[in-house]
């Protein structure tokens, strides 16, 4: 059989990889992880239970299965993809890109899922940089794929002779899973390029299981009776655990949206009876004025990541509902959250614990580890680490064995991580380290606030200022006078030399695809200063 090793080939030199701490995990040493997130449900008679869907329909783990199969066959019998070849992604969040993620990798492919709202210049850095010959692709975003660079492209969706689903009519719904190794890559994920040029994050099928085995059974805790959703696109590693990856694995079901919106979120969660919510923090906030009596009845864990979560915001949350929220930090390298806290360990405002498994810690910019108490940048090691795609930087990320994440944190004497900025959004203004989120956190407390972001901008007398950009909730209006105000605000509420110098009112952040704040964008020109 022939066999694509590019990815292997391109792995980072064995002594630039991470320490891996696989011990209790206890995976074979031949491993397809869609056996045992899909096949084995059915082998234990489950097939007829409820695994993935939308508002309008619902598969069983039977249906899904025999669409994955059939992809499957559609992808090496009639496109010719070999185990190691990889297979570009592109659709919003429904089930055909969950079966058809889960088809390339039962072959014995890699899966390399990208966000929908991606141009064809971006799409076309992927598909060079990690040598992508097919494409399946959503009927509605074949425009910009098709300017990819790509071989063949299979729409998915739209009817016609060449589609995904006519294609699949010609093929069983039976398909040998590819006899593949634990620590062969089945995933490509790249960065969301925030800080720089993309890098492709390489994860082996092993990694995908143990996500599910650390935080999905830890701290999660979720149940086989449990009913999912979630935000994130799954294209975004947080967002394919939440509600593709830490459903299948327990045998629970998870509901899709396409357009997640916070609005559309609650109405899911009321309507379909949702237990489990994985979403950011700014949705958390913007549903609490559209609750209604009964609402969340059925919701009992709600998880937050993606970016910090406010205190105010985990209390309005927990006030409203009676849910406290799982914070977490996770990152595309390491797959999915290392630092949570299961609800009976929740502090609010921390981020949490090192999820079992994992091992944190805080060390100074020359790599020395800091006591507890102290403030330094978070270096984590587990059973899932950086690897990332013939890339350079995987020695700044990967340091004596250590994944450093670029997060600056301050480590409490019972051992919880406080988050306090990314390491390149700390502010040094007249001498003192501010940490823009504990700016964000004051702000946020202030009834006019819907949402801001806290950024370092160059100051001529002070060397950077702190500058924070609001949107307002509806009912108030920019103003001098508002921004005194906000400013009188947080100096009531921290330290008065944290407080913003600048305000600015926007209608709205901008934000990448999977959520986070560009706050690059937000360091030069504004709209209403250009």
């Amino acid at each position: 059989m022939r066999v694509d090793n590019f990815a292997r080939e391109n792995l980072p030199p064995r002594e630039h990889w991470p320490e891996f701490r696989l011990d209790d995990l206890g995976y074979p040493e031949r491993l397809n992880c869609v056996t045992e997130l899909l096949d084995a449900w059915l082998a234990r008679g489950h097939g007829a239970r409820p695994a993935m869907g939308t508002p309008d329909e619902t598969w069983s783990y039977a249906d899904l299965a025999a669409r994955v199969n059939r992809i499957a066959g559609v992808l090496t019998r009639q496109l010719g993809v070999a185990p190691g070849n990889r297979v570009l992604l592109r659709a919003p969040n429904t089930p055909m890109l969950v079966a058809a993620t889960l088809a390339v990798i039962k072959a014995g492919a890699i899966a390399v899922p990208t966000m929908p709202l991606l141009r064809a210049g971006e799409l076309r850095f992927v598909v060079e940089k990690a040598r992508i010959g097919v494409g399946l692709c959503d009927h509605r975003l074949l425009d910009e794929a098709s300017r990819a660079g790509l071989d063949r492209i299979v729409a998915i969706g739209g009817g016609g002779a060449d589609s995904l689903l006519s294609l699949m009519a010609a093929e069983p719904d039976v398909f040998a899973a590819c006899d593949s190794r634990a620590d062969d890559v089945c995933l490509i994920a790249f960065t969301s390029g925030t800080t720089g040029v993309p890098k492709g994050t390489m994860h082996f099928h092993r990694d995908i299981l143990a996500t599910c085995d650390t935080y999905g059974r830890h701290v999660l805790r979720a149940a086989p009776a449990d009913v999912f959703t979630g935000s994130a696109p799954i294209a975004f590693t947080f967002g394919l655990g939440a509600i593709v990856l830490f459903p299948l694995r327990i045998g629970a079901s998870t509901i899709l949206l396409e357009q997640a919106s916070p609005e559309r979120l609650l109405e899911l969660i009321r309507a379909r009876r949702v237990t489990v919510c994985f979403t950011a923090p700014t949705a958390y906030r913007a549903m609490l004025p559209m609750l209604r009596p009964g609402d969340t009845d059925a919701l009992r864990i709600c998880i937050s990541a993606g970016e910090a979560l406010p205190k105010a915001t985990w209390e309005a949350w927990h006030a409203a509902t009676g849910i406290a929220i799982l914070d977490g930090i996770g990152s595309t390298e390491m797959l999915h959250i290392f630092i949570g806290a299961p609800v009976e360990a929740i502090r609010p405002g921390a981020t949490g614990l090192p999820v079992p498994g994992y091992d944190a810690k805080l060390i100074d910019a020359e790599g020395r580890d800091l006591p507890p108490g102290s403030v330094g940048r978070l270096a984590v090691r587990g059973p899932t680490g950086c690897r990332y795609l013939a890339d350079p930087r995987q020695a700044i990320y990967v340091q004596n064995g250590w994944n450093v994440t670029g997060d600056t944190y301050r480590q409490d004497a019972d051992g919880f991580f406080w988050f306090q900025a990314r390491n390149d959004d700390m502010i040094v203004s007249s001498g003192y380290n501010i940490a823009g989120p504990e700016v964000e956190a004051a702000l946020i407390g202030h009834e006019a606030v819907a949402e801001c972001a806290v950024v370092g901008v160059p100051d001529a007398a002070r060397g950077t200022i702190v500058k924070a950009f609001v949107v307002l909730r509806p009912g108030h209006a920019a103003s001098d006078a508002l921004a005194r105000a906000l400013q009188d605000y947080v100096k009531a509420e921290i330290a008065p030399y944290k407080y913003p110098r600048s305000v600015v009112f926007l209608d709205a952040l901008p934000r990448t695809e999977s959520g986070k704040v560009k706050r690059f964008a937000l360091r030069g020109p504004t709209p209403q200063e250009a």
